[in-house]
Formats: structure tokens, sequence, C-alpha cells
């Protein structure tokens, strides 16, 4: 097997048809295809996600993010002239949540001051750009505003830019659990579930269920740009531990179950909260821990987690859990049996 520099930002990057980044989800939802890797051996075997029932056990703990994403696209048009606007609002920077981040579109060249007339009458305003990539700026809305009644009222939930034709309604791009508002993007190895499998898992097969949250960020779709990735530093993102999920992974540890991560984003807030000697923490964070080839695992036992864009910080956390030439022959595999990809795609098991 030829050996990769697995620091270089090349050992990443894989060729993927354009035909198999899909654009809609399964329906149903736990319909999508399967892959199972096992995690030590390589070996590959292929079915429904339907059938994670039958790969996990009544010692497993199944810990998932709550995170619900924002309707934070708004449309409206520029004042003066009335060109077309889009505000994506990326996070809060005040108490009163009047001042916002926000990816502007466009809004490279816009001068502070700029104003944007909102379909429901609301104007908001542009301020300066915060030192960030992307043509992300400062958007302060009029004393007074909700602006999470504004979200609800005239926000789109915002779907990944690698999908450009989708006909999903905006749910489709929510967990059927999600419940705590703050991601601009979906846990997408959760959006598998359906309510009759989580219902399967739980009392049928004695799966435990854990929670916690990460709100995701934009950040999420950026890849890797440094030729040598560990001079990468990663998006920052908030994330919360509860005491009761603490206590269910320590009590599985102790049991010697395993504790089974929903997504990278659960990944990352169960290792950020490890503490050096390998204890779980609770509580809460802005995490920025990048994980790639070389990471040593506390928590995660095994991952669900779907296919990931070439050269992301997302397939180097994989690579780095199962192995750089396990994951990357498993990526070629789905390729060639046409997998579909990304977040509306299907999913891996790696245990």
């Amino acid at each position: 097997m030829a050996r990769h520099d697995l620091f270089s930002i090349e050992s990443y990057d894989f060729s993927l048809p354009e035909r198999l980044i899909a654009q809609d989800p399964a329906s149903p939802r736990d319909s999508s295809r399967l892959l199972v890797l096992g995690r030590e051996s390589g070996e590959m075997r292929h079915g429904s996600f339907r059938e994670i029932s039958s790969l996990l056990n009544d010692r497993d703990l199944l810990v998932l993010n709550d995170t619900k994403v924002l309707p934070a696209r708004l449309r409206g048009s520029r004042l003066p002239g009335g060109g077309r606007m889009e505000l994506l609002l990326l996070k809060s920077l005040d108490r009163e949540r009047l001042e916002w981040e926000a990816l502007v579109k466009p809004g490279r060249r816009l001068r502070p001051g700029t104003e944007v007339l909102l379909r429901d009458g609301t104007v908001a305003t542009i301020g300066e750009a915060p030192g960030k990539p992307g043509g992300v700026r400062r958007v302060r809305f009029p004393d007074g505003v909700s602006v999470s009644s504004l979200m609800n009222e005239i926000g789109e939930v915002p779907l990944p830019p690698y999908i450009t034709r989708s006909s999903a309604p905006g749910s489709a791009y929510q967990t059927v659990f999600a419940s705590r508002e703050g991601s601009s993007a979906a846990p997408t190895a959760s959006l598998h579930f359906t309510e009759d499998l989580l219902t399967r898992l739980r009392q049928e097969v004695g799966v435990s269920i854990a929670w916690i949250t990460l709100h995701v960020g934009l950040g999420t779709f950026r890849p890797v740009q440094c030729e040598d990735i560990r001079d990468h530093r990663i998006h920052e993102e908030y994330c919360v531990i509860p005491a009761e999920t603490r206590d269910l992974v320590s009590r599985t540890k102790r049991a010697g179950g395993r504790v089974v991560a929903s997504g990278t984003t659960v990944a990352r807030t169960l290792e950020s909260m490890a503490a050096t000697g390998g204890e779980l923490r609770c509580g809460d964070m802005n995490t920025d821990l990048f994980i790639f080839p070389g990471f040593r695992f506390n928590i995660v036992d095994a991952l669900l987690t779907n296919f990931h864009l070439p050269k992301s910080s997302l397939l180097m956390l994989v690579a780095a859990f199962a192995g750089y030439d396990h994951v990357m022959n498993a990526y070629r595999t789905a390729v060639s049996m046409e997998y579909r990809f990304f977040s509306f795609g299907d999913a891996m098991f790696i245990s």
C-alpha cells in the first residue's frame, strides 16, 4: 500500500462525480444506505441505515446533537436602488441580539452604513467587516426588533452551498429531535434517524441515548487550505455537555459498553470536554479542537458519519478515528458503488 504524508492537504483529496452529491434526502430518512467499516480491520459491508438497530446493543450509549438550524437566511433589497440582498445571520454579538455577524451577499464592497430593506419592512444596517473571510459583515437591527421573531416570520433555513437544486422543504434539513436553536448547518449524520427508529433502539434494542449541543458554524463547509494541515486553525463552535450526559458516558465506560457518537459534531464535543486524564466533564465552552491523524480519542468508541467534502476537517477527523488508509479506501469504494455524498447523502458506521 502506498505511503501518504498524513499532514499534506493533498492526501485528503479525492475525485467525486457531481452526480453523487445528494440534492435531496432519502425518503423515508432511514432508507439511506449505510457503509459499515471495521475500525481495526478496514473490512466493509453494505446495508441500509435502518439496520443500525442490529449494529448496536443494550450496553451502547448513542450520543446525539440536539441543535436546531436557525431560519437565518433573510432576503431583502438595498436602499436606495432596490438591488437584491441576502443576509445569513451567523452569530449574535450582544445581549439584546440586535447586532450580528452575517454573511452578506453581495457584501464584499458594501460601505458601512448601507441599509437593507427586509421583506417585512424592517431596515437592517450593514457595518464593518470583522476581519473574517467570505463576505462576513456586522449587521445591526433597529432597537425593539426581536430578531428571533423576525427569523421565524420571514427567515429560511439555509442549505449548504453544494445543494443547488433541492426540492426538499426546510424541515428536511433538521433532525427529528432538533430543539436548541443556534446552528447555521445541521448535524447531518443524525438526519437519517426517524422517530420510529429511535423508539426501536430504545425499547427493543435497549440502547441508552444521551444529548449534547454543538451549534454548527458555516466554517464546517470551508476546505482546509494550508499545505500542512497542522497549520490550519479551525473555526470556534459553542458546545454544551449536560451533567446527565457526563454521568451516562461514565456509567457506559465502566460497564464496558461503547460510546457511539452520531456525527463529527458529537465527536468533537465529547473529545473537547475530555479532561487530560480522559474523564469527561460537563459544562459549556467554545471549542476549536481540530482532530486529524495522530489524535488520541478518549471518549468515542464508535462513529456514525456522512461522507464528507474533499480536503475538509471533517474527513480528517474520520481518518483520525478509523485510520487514513481504511477511510480513503472506504471513500473510493463508496464512489465506485455510487453512494450519495454530503449532507443529504448516505452514512458510514465505524466501530
